[in-house]
């Protein structure tokens, strides 16, 4: 099954100093019949003007991963980490029994845009995890980067999660095959430009939800800048 999630049809919030579209039922988006794909439990598209953020806050018992779009985002934390990140690099962290947090755009003028991604742990009381990448345009240029992985999984940043994230930067009508193994399921988003996915068209902001598929071909229509978010079924 493949579905198709524009983007007019997700919910969206704008607090002047953030604009989100929320792809689950989240924060002003109400909806107890959109809270999850799987283990994957929020992702926003979150747009940061400047010189603002979120303040410090809470989080337990959560994955969560930070795919910087466009600007720069800068992260304190209770654990004592402190940093800045760019244009796909990317920040993670699992917040075991707590860690509070704070992420602002610094930037005097400039918009910071990042995808915010939640996951459910496997268990409850994990220990805490932090860490960032920062992967080149070109590691992820024409082919698929494997971004984010389990423990027993081969990419740079492991979380709990059993979960595979990818992203790639396709040049216009290149292609890119990806195989998905018995009780998997992929959720895809289209970030910038468009992608033809097994012949469905997606638009920037738009999303699939994918079952019960072996393979997925993608096609890039333009440049097109995608993240999809491999799991297993639940």
């Amino acid at each position: 099954m493949l579905k198709k999630l524009p983007k007019e049809n997700m919910g969206t919030s704008n607090l002047g100093w953030l604009e989100s579209r929320f792809h689950f039922s989240f924060a002003e988006y109400r909806n107890p019949n959109n809270m999850n794909f799987g283990v994957l439990r929020v992702l926003n598209d979150d747009i940061v003007h400047a010189n603002s953020g979120f303040d410090t806050h809470p989080h337990a018992n959560m994955e969560i991963i930070s795919y910087v779009v466009k600007g720069e985002i800068t992260h304190k934390d209770s654990m004592g980490n402190s940093e800045t990140l760019k244009r796909g690099e990317v920040q993670y962290l699992s917040a075991g029994d707590g860690i509070y947090h704070s992420e602002h755009n610094v930037h005097k003028t400039e918009d910071l845009r990042l995808l915010q991604i939640w996951i459910v742990p496997p268990k409850v009381g994990l220990p805490r995890l932090y860490g960032s990448k920062r992967f080149e345009e070109i590691d992820r240029k024409n082919r698929l980067l494997n971004i984010v992985s389990s423990q027993n999984g081969t990419a740079d940043i492991k979380i709990y999660q059993d979960i595979n994230i990818y992203v790639s930067e396709l040049e216009t009508n290149k292609t890119l095959d990806f195989k998905i193994e018995k009780n998997r399921q992929v959720y895809f988003v289209q970030i910038e430009g468009s992608s033809s996915v097994n012949e469905i068209t997606l638009n920037d902001g738009d999303a699939m939800e994918i079952l019960d598929i072996e393979k997925i071909e993608i096609k890039a229509l333009g440049n097109s800048h995608f993240l999809f978010i491999e799991m297993a079924k639940l």
